[in-house]
This record gives C-alpha cells, sequence and structure tokens, in this order.
C-alpha cells in the first residue's frame, strides 16, 4: 500500500484512484519529466516474478488507442508496480450511475470503440476475461480505453483453464466453468451495451435456477424483458 505524498523510486504518490480484485491503482507523479501516471500494484506480491510480469507484457505486446498504453514495469522498496498512461476521467460504470441510460448515438459510439480494443487484442490472441464498465476509463474528450488486463490470458490457456474467472452479471456461461473463448469477450460486450441502453443490468443477480441454466448455456429471458 502506498500514501500520499510519499516517493517510491522517482514516482510520488499523489492519490489512490481505486482497489478492485487484483490491485489498488494510484495516481502518481513521474518527477523526472514531470507527468502524471498511473501505478498499479498487485495484491499479490508473492508471486513469482514471472507471474506478475504477465499483465505488463500483454499490455506492452499491443498498441490501440482504445487500450490503456503500459509504460514500464518497476520494483522499488521489494514492491512490483505496473507504470500506465494516466487517462483523466470516470470509468463507463460511474456514467452510467450518474446518467442512467445513455441513449442510442452514445452507446453506439461506446460499443464500437470497445469492440476496436476488443477486436485488436482478439488479433493478437488475448482474451480480456473481465470485461464490464468499470474497466473502461471515459477521456475528457470521449475516448474509451479498456483497462485491466490482469486476469486476461492467451486464447489456448484460457481455453483450458478450470479457474472461474470473471464479474457474474457479466460473464458468459463457458466462464462459470473456468473456460473462455473470444466469443465470452462477446457476451460480455452484449451485456454492457444493454446496460447503457437501458442503465441497468439485464440480472442484478440471477436468479439460482436461471443461473443454472445459463451455466448450461440455455436461453434465459432477462426478467426485464418478459
Amino acid at each position: 500500500m502506498f500514501f500520499r505524498d510519499q516517493v517510491i523510486g522517482k514516482y510520488r504518490i499523489l492519490s489512490s484512484l481505486g482497489s478492485g480484485g487484483f490491485g489498488t491503482v494510484y495516481l502518481a507523479l513521474d518527477t523526472w519529466i514531470d507527468k502524471k501516471v498511473a501505478l498499479k500494484v498487485p495484491h499479490k506480491q508473492n508471486l513469482d516474478f514471472s507471474e506478475l510480469l504477465k499483465e505488463p507484457r500483454l499490455l506492452a505486446s499491443m498498441s490501440h488507442p482504445n487500450i490503456v498504453t503500459v509504460l514500464t514495469a518497476e520494483k522499488q522498496q521489494d514492491m512490483f508496480f505496473i507504470v500506465m498512461e494516466y487517462v483523466a476521467g470516470e470509468t463507463l460504470e460511474q456514467l452510467i450511475l450518474r446518467d442512467g441510460a445513455l441513449g442510442l448515438p452514445r452507446t453506439l459510439d461506446f460499443t464500437c470503440q470497445i469492440c476496436n480494443a476488443v477486436d485488436h487484442a482478439h488479433r493478437a490472441g488475448i482474451l480480456h476475461r473481465d470485461l464490464r464498465p468499470g474497466n473502461m476509463l471515459l477521456s475528457e474528450t470521449g475516448l474509451l480505453k479498456v483497462t485491466d488486463f490482469g486476469t486476461s490470458r492467451i486464447l489456448e490457456i484460457a481455453a483450458q483453464g478450470t479457474t472461474v474467472i470473471g464479474s457474474p452479471p457479466y460473464m458468459a456461461p463457458e466462464q462459470f466453468h473456468g473456460k473462455a473463448v473470444f466469443a465470452s469477450d462477446v457476451y460480455s460486450i452484449g451485456v454492457t451495451m444493454y446496460q447503457m441502453l437501458t442503465g441497468m443490468l439485464p440480472y442484478d443477480t440471477p436468479a439460482p435456477a436461471d443461473l443454472e441454466r445459463l451455466m448450461r448455456g440455455e436461453l434465459v429471458q432477462p426478467p426485464r424483458l418478459k
């Protein structure tokens, strides 16, 4: 954990930007070049160094305006962290919570940007596996950037896995069984698009019977459409 005004290497911590299941992100100042950056500090610092490097290496293998850019990865004072571009703005989740349904023009605009980012990742053989509005940043100019590739994997590895990864409201049926394919990300985009159009999720929490049917891959009509 870092604290405000703490100096680690050439970075001075300015504030905390948020924390998720896999790490905490801080706003920091690169004092050498006087530029704001985002530092992501994984919670599990005791992992093998090669495991810690998976996310920054995946990000570094991609270059797309709709994917957050990784600048470097460092280890200072026995703390590993990823240095990324700082996107001033808010998450898509925050926008939906504030504005509700976004309307068709904005929904189509954001969906196209998400699809462009995911298409670029898929062409590189990379699955995100946790696409959701909270992992999508909106710049002050309206540019959307997909972030949080901490759960991402190469297709061959993800398709053979057994660990359940993702956020349940956005997870495709196969992800409940620990499997993931390209279509899993597309499913998550569909749920996100639904949420942008309506201001709410198809399911807040799926009923047990519906969840079992979803896990079997059966079609389940969202209760709000019945």
